[in-house]
């Protein structure tokens, strides 16, 4: 198995984009968890996901910052709120049924989230993380959008914070 999902929720500097791969530990998805825990960058530390300390969330769940984490206020972001968002989520998943119980020992799940450096409301944080990982995964195992959609949206469809719709050339 291996699972797309995407979600932006919010508005303002504490809009959530979330992306996220989900897959069998075995396979692509597994292999880029590993590889996730083990080549670290300079600011773009990979974490676990926790609900709380020495509570590891299942399926495991690796949460990688989108943008550069360059001092102890933009970690406290990621390490705080958005980090408990993304794990209560997927286990809100696995207990709302859009993950079944009989995979997560054979799963993992790839999370890149997006904190705006000058976010400061860590409530807004938590909430539109919790609700865009929860959206996230829900389409990728459902397999949101279907081909029919993309085709039928394509035109039409824009990014939030684009600004502006794209006219067909």
């Amino acid at each position: 198995m291996y699972r797309i999902g995407e979600a932006l929720i919010g508005d303002g500097p504490e809009l959530a984009h979330v992306d996220l791969l989900i897959g069998d530990k075995q396979g692509p998805v597994g292999q880029a968890f590993a590889n996730g825990l083990s080549n670290l960058s300079v600011g773009h530390t990979p974490l676990t996901s926790v609900i709380r300390p020495n509570l590891m969330t299942k399926p495991a769940t690796l949460i990688i910052p989108k943008v550069t984490v360059g001092d102890l206020d933009d970690a406290s972001k990621i390490f705080g709120p958005a980090q408990t968002a993304v794990a209560r989520a997927v286990a809100d998943a696995v207990e709302d049924g859009y993950i079944p119980k009989d995979i997560v020992e054979d799963i993992v799940i790839n999370v890149s989230v997006f904190i705006d450096p000058s976010a400061e409301d860590y409530r807004k944080i938590y909430q539109y993380n919790y609700g865009a990982t929860k959206l996230a995964i829900r389409r990728a195992m459902e397999g949101y959008p279907s081909i029919e959609k993309v085709l039928a949206e394509k035109d039409r469809g824009t990014h939030p914070i684009m600004g502006f719709k794209v006219k067909k050339l």
